[in-house]
């Protein structure tokens, strides 16, 4: 039997063959309406606000009715929606007054384990400390929402826009983050897509931490601390993403092992464009870096990662990387574009006749002593240079492209939109 005699002020049935809930916006209604649905329900909530905070522990489908994105306010306490059930949607609403907790992260919605395959798809969540928090729900998709995170308080002191945890197989698609922490931040997890997002005004656009086997495409970031930072992960595809204007790194690799970096551009970086910390045997393939000051800082000890086919373009320093060996940056006699290389191509091939060395003598001295930069103009360095030219045996190792592109190799058709 239906438990509907406690809210038939509040909430409208449908017709008998039943199913579907017309819930009014009046104080307790979404509430009631809640506690008296059956699973499989579909709760449709008129314009208006609905008052928070709400508990889902059975399947059910809350929504928007008609065009209308009526607004569900928690009040600030706690999480505005925690769900517990699966095969639960939430969808076209407006979702603000979270609490303030990071304890119990305090949510716009907040997935626990139970809520597999939960779907939160076109909402708009505003102002909460954590957007969405996928907590051990499996297979969950977050799409197609605006989540503008908290500016009242320190960057580090807000919450993420989507926060991803021991969650396998959740996806976050085609989403607008801006503000809060950082945009998706997942730990602990595998097996993960985050696609066709966009990111603004963030510490950092997507960050990983011990999160394996997952997806980072066609993303945008703009404007952000930091675009895409892989760290203690291994088996992570980031490619056809774009980092416009990032101010540390656009793509940061950390302890991160056997990825792939592939199609992806990165502009306008006032730090490096690409930071590789002790990351080994990864793919770093047919990406656009320009017009930062590194291009690419390789450092730690990094090894056995295979990186052909980019393009370096109008970097202050293309590549900053202090080591006693001989790095080879080609990959079955294809190497990469350097905007700086003066080389020529005799036969036609389009790869240089000569190979590219980034870094001297000089460079290692001017990154350990800065000062030094007041003797730049001295005949002394100069001749040093000259010489290392002139003979490259002088080097004493160091990054080097035996087989240096001509031109640019074409990206793909970007999937995003930076001036969406």
């Amino acid at each position: 039997m239906r438990r509907l005699l406690p809210v038939l002020a509040l909430v409208l049935s449908a017709p008998a063959w039943g199913g579907e809930v017309r819930v009014r916006a009046v104080p307790g209604a979404l509430v009631g309406a809640v506690a008296a649905a059956e699973a499989g329900d579909r709760l449709r909530l008129a314009p208006g606000t609905h008052d928070g905070p709400v508990v889902i522990d059975r399947p059910l489908t809350v929504e928007g009715e008609g065009g209308a994105r009526p607004r569900v306010d928690g009040g600030g306490e706690g999480s505005v929606f925690l769900v517990t059930a699966p095969d639960v949607t939430i969808r076209g609403l407006e979702i603000v007054g979270s609490g303030s907790g990071h304890e119990e992260i305090d949510s716009g919605v907040r997935l626990l384990e139970g809520a597999k395959r939960a779907l939160i798809e076109d909402n708009r969540l505003l102002g909460n400390l954590y957007g969405v928090d996928i907590h051990g729900a499996q297979d969950a998709i977050v799409r197609a929402n605006v989540i503008e995170g908290r500016r009242d308080r320190r960057m580090n002191d807000r919450g993420n826009g989507v926060y991803v945890w021991n969650a396998p197989g959740a996806e976050v698609v085609g989403n607008d983050i801006r503000w809060g922490r950082d945009g998706v931040f997942v730990n602990t997890s595998r097996a993960n897509v985050f696609r066709g997002n966009r990111f603004r005004d963030l510490r950092f656009a997507v960050h990983y931490m011990h999160a394996n086997d997952s997806t980072v495409a066609d993303n945008v970031s703009i404007g952000n601390d930091l675009g895409y930072a892989v760290m203690f992960s291994r088996g992570v595809t980031i490619a056809g993403n774009a980092s416009i204007g990032d101010r540390a790194h656009g793509i940061m690799l950390n302890y991160a092992n056997d990825s792939r970096v592939e199609g992806n551009l990165v502009q306008g970086g006032e730090d490096r464009c690409l930071f590789i910390y002790n990351a080994h045997k990864n793919t770093i393939l047919g990406n656009r870096f320009e017009g930062c000051a590194i291009g690419v800082h390789f450092t730690a000890g990094s090894e056995r990662n295979e990186i052909a086919r980019n393009a370096f373009i109008g970097n202050r320093t293309q590549v900053k990387y202090v080591g006693s060996r001989w790095v080879d940056w080609s990959v079955d006699g294809v190497g990469n574009h350097w905007s700086d290389h003066a080389g020529f191509d005799l036969d036609g091939d389009g790869i240089a006749d000569a190979p590219y060395r980034p870094n001297d003598t000089m460079d290692r001295i001017l990154w350990t002593q800065p000062a030094a930069r007041l003797l730049l103009g001295a005949p002394a360095v100069q001749l040093v240079r000259w010489a290392q030219r002139a003979f490259p045996a002088l080097l004493p190792g160091g990054v080097i492209d035996p087989a240096p592109l001509m031109a640019p190799p074409p990206l793909p058709e970007p999937a995003w939109d930076i001036a969406k």
